[in-house]
């Protein structure tokens, strides 16, 4: 399952990448037909035969044709290495024309390479549709964003086709990259003051210079990764953070609900980072039979725990989460922050250690 969300743009990052397998064929046809008549069409020189031996036209060693037939064997190659030379390896014009040339006559090759740099001048013609979706964006963004950033930075990777879509729908991306950046903006203090409370289990000192707040749901499988973010932020930091922890159940997950329920019921025998561990461990097994299991396995009251479940003790809890994580833009998980910005990417750990260290060095730590 794929972290949740539903930034437009961050969809379209995710589709696969389209080839432009005409285009780049277009490219060797527009050479080929500048050429009126290819070297080996020309009239080749005569070497006289042998006497008495029947005359054998063939091609003098310094006849153009001569040197254009030496050249087929690596002319398709040659030519797409110019592109991809001009155009960079990663780009979708190289992709297309190392794919396209493995398939063209070898002859087209040659009459290609002799007119390349047509080719070369029209690569920037092919990607302006994309500067121009990404000059426009950034306009309307402000150059100065977290989300115009982003924008020029990824939008390189994009096949044409997709950004002239992406101008086509222009006022949906907009506003979608819009609804990003809203929450790429640092939290209010008061949401600050509220998401570190103490009344969501945590680990850490409460007056810890520095405190990370994560949003997260048992069933989710990039959440398991953010679990181990966790453990090596507690093995790195010790004392020097604290480590809050929120319920966020994603309700296509059928399990999740339950399952944060009983995280908290563990909470409340002071046995939450012991359950949290467990299901993160067996996270496709989540059933009621299975969390008491697990309960059992960490010392749990067991009355005192399957009377949580039966009740719902500690579902309205977990909708406060919700309800909170809603109102600082949580939209799916794992949603991390750290103080009032939020992390871009909870399942990299070295990511999370900059911005933590970043933190800690503004608070003095």
């Amino acid at each position: 399952m794929r972290r949740h969300t539903v930034s437009q743009y961050r969809i379209l990052l995710g589709r696969s990448r389209g080839t432009v397998m005409a285009l780049g064929l277009g490219m060797l046809s527009l050479a080929a037909c500048k050429n009126e008549t290819t070297p080996a069409e020309q009239t080749p020189a005569v070497v006289p035969a042998a006497e008495g031996a029947a005359a054998e036209a063939k091609p003098a060693a310094d006849a153009p044709g001569a040197a254009a037939a030496a050249d087929e064997a690596t002319a398709c190659t040659e030519y797409a290495d110019k592109i991809c030379k001009a155009a960079g390896d990663s780009a979708e014009a190289c992709t297309a024309t190392r794919t396209v040339s493995t398939i063209l006559p070898p002859k087209a090759c040659v009459a290609a390479v002799a007119e390349v740099q047509y080719s070369i001048d029209k690569l920037g013609d092919m990607r302006k549709p994309c500067v121009d979706l990404v000059d426009k964006l950034c306009k309307d963004l402000g150059e100065d964003t977290k989300t115009c950033a982003m924008v020029r930075s990824r939008t390189g990777q994009f096949p044409v086709a997709q950004c002239q879509s992406m101008m086509g729908d222009y006022d949906k991306v907009i506003g979608e990259l819009r609804a990003m950046e809203a929450r790429n903006k640092p939290l209010a203090a008061e949401m600050v003051t509220k998401q570190q409370g103490t009344d969501a289990p945590s680990f850490g000192p409460a007056d810890a210079k520095v405190t990370i707040v994560e949003y997260s749901d048992f069933q989710c499988p990039y959440c398991s990764k953010a679990a181990e973010t966790a453990h090596k932020i507690k093995e790195k930091y010790g004392d020097k953070v604290r480590f809050v922890f929120r319920q966020f159940p994603l309700s296509f997950h059928q399990n999740a609900m339950p399952a944060a329920q009983a995280a908290l019921a563990a909470a409340e025998q002071g046995k939450f980072w012991e359950m949290h561990d467990k299901m993160f461990a067996n996270q496709n097994a989540l059933g009621r039979e299975d969390l008491e299991k697990y309960a059992q396995e960490i010392g749990l009251d067991m009355s005192k725990f399957k009377a949580a479940l039966d009740n719902s003790t500690f579902k309205e809890k977990v909708d406060s989460d919700q309800k909170l994580g809603e109102s600082v833009g949580v939209q799916g998980t794992p949603s991390m922050f750290i103080g009032a910005e939020r992390i871009e990417n909870p399942i990299d750990f070295d990511a999370v250690s900059a911005q933590i260290d970043a933190a800690l060095a503004k608070a003095g730590e």
